[in-house]
């Protein structure tokens, strides 16, 4: 589907994004214009036991709809790159040629409680250096369990070097370019991969007994790993010999397109979840576990955390009308009851307590004072998360982008924006897609100076005047309940407040 008009000849590049419910591909323009897009639905194998899996062939049949439909109009030869992004920490196993062999086991899948345990123990002192906290849904527990779960002859297959290890854009890059590829180190990080020495840890993975053969080589997002065939191309209209090039990991994808790519500088991503995800000089060690930190393709980290609070803690009976609600809450400023919204038990950021659970402070009046007291209470653990950050040596002087659906709400992001008192920025294209055609373009250039050019501003939202002394009464009787609870030490609480 067209977008924009771009002149004859104006290069182009693709974003591929493999989500969870569907797969997107963004054509985008040389200044970020959005030239073109598609997509296709993708579907799920869920069962008891957090088994959350997908079958890796209906990536590559949807990735041939959205890819077709987002060229359709285009001089497709104007293509001059594309590079793919997806879930982290979906992996599954393909032979020596890349057809796989397992379905995908999702970026949340948690079955692997034994190999959890195996893998932390057996890195402990590694993980702990690299700020690492090995968790069950991490792609290194999950690549234990396919391989224990093999048959004899896959296992053999594997210390021969026949059967490989492979993220979702690392299998769909190898069906386009029609042969195994190398990861990039972005989507290797919860594989296991040691960022600080860019290399595996082999004598981790040797006592694990992880076949070493398996592993792909790895190398810097934008890097080029081939070209697409001319099988490929017929199948998804991307032309013979366009580069493919390595990606990173939606969220990372997603910051790229936030264009928030200079130290200082945060991306807010109010989706079901809260994620924070900023840039820094020196990587950031946290004990608590609640922040990790990704490699910046230019130089430096990209730490982040996420909490489990954001747009999933409102309740469906306010999502009938969220506009209605939002034009209510105004008059609720503040709520006459602080909230704490978790919607279930156990927190991730900015602390990690799986025994973590949500509080009402207080009996709000109506339901336009409860639903006003949500979203106050989220704005509250969002400003919480940069203090938090900032005790760790983060600078958070920056601009603050803000993406995601509970970002589409103009009180919200109002807001969010009055609570943490400073200005919220509105990019104009947020999708991963965008952001995989953003480092496209970049290729083994700056990605930042790329993002720069083509990110596009949609619009700034400056807190209001005296509005922080509106939320200053509630947010400290929040921060005050989390030190009561033993979640926070005062001292974080004091730089908070």
């Amino acid at each position: 589907m067209v977008q924009s008009s771009t002149s004859a000849g104006e290069p182009l590049w693709a974003g591929v994004d493999v989500g969870t419910q569907s797969l997107r591909v963004a054509v985008v323009d040389a200044d970020g214009g959005l030239a073109g897009q598609g997509s296709a639905k993708l579907s799920s194998r869920r069962a008891p036991g957090r088994i959350h899996e997908q079958d890796p062939a209906s990536w590559w049949r949807a990735l041939g709809a959205a890819a077709r439909a987002a060229l359709d109009g285009l001089a497709a030869e104007r293509l001059r790159g594309v590079a793919l992004c997806s879930t982290s920490g979906t992996v599954l196993l393909t032979d020596g040629h890349g057809a796989a062999l397992t379905p995908a086991l999702m970026y949340d899948d948690a079955r692997a409680e034994a190999e959890e345990r195996r893998a932390a123990e057996a890195g402990g002192a590694l993980w702990a250096a690299l700020g690492l906290p090995m968790q069950r849904s991490w792609a290194l527990p999950k690549v234990l369990w396919l391989l224990g779960q093999a048959d004899a002859a896959t296992r053999q297959a594997a210390e021969r070097g026949g059967v490989r290890l492979a993220h979702s854009a690392d299998y769909l890059a190898g069906r386009l370019v029609g042969a195994p590829v190398a990861t990039d180190f972005s989507h290797a990080l919860k594989t296991g991969y040691d960022l600080s020495a860019h290399r595996w840890p082999t004598e981790v993975l040797d006592r694990l007994g992880l076949p070493l053969s398996m592993l792909p080589d790895v190398v810097r997002p934008g890097s080029r790993l081939g070209a697409v065939s001319a099988r490929a191309a017929g199948e998804t209209g991307f032309p013979a010999g366009t580069p493919v090039l390595a990606g990173m990991t939606d969220g990372c994808a997603a910051q790229v397109a936030a264009g928030a790519l200079s130290p200082g500088d945060w991306n807010s991503v109010l989706g079901t979840t809260l994620v924070l995800k900023g840039v820094t000089t020196e990587r950031l060690s946290d004990p608590g576990g609640a922040v990790y930190s990704h490699r910046h393709p230019d130089g430096g980290w990209l730490p982040g955390g996420a909490s489990n609070v954001g747009a999933g803690s409102i309740p469906p009976e306010f999502r009938d009308d969220p506009a209605a609600f939002d034009a209510a809450a105004e008059a609720f400023e503040p709520a006459g009851a602080v909230a704490y919204p978790l919607v279930s038990r156990g927190e991730r950021f900015p602390f990690v307590r799986p025994d973590a659970q949500g509080f009402l402070l207080g009996r709000p009046r109506s339901r336009a004072d409860r639903y006003a007291a949500l979203l106050q209470g989220v704005a509250f653990v969002e400003r919480l998360c940069y203090a938090y950050v900032e005790t760790l040596g983060a600078k958070v002087d920056g601009r603050v982008m803000v993406t995601g659906g509970g970002s589409r709400s103009a009180y919200w992001t109002q807001l969010r924006a009055d609570v943490l008192g400073r200005p919220l920025h509105r990019p104009a294209q947020a999708e991963p897609a965008f952001g995989m055609a953003v480092l496209a373009a970049a290729g083994n250039g700056s990605l930042s100076v790329a993002a720069r050019r083509m990110v596009r501003l949609a619009g700034v939202v400056e807190p209001r005047p005296a509005a922080a002394e509106r939320f200053a009464e509630p947010y400290a009787k929040f921060l005050g309940e989390l030190v009561l609870l033993g979640y926070i030490d005062e001292r974080l609480a004091r730089c908070a407040a």
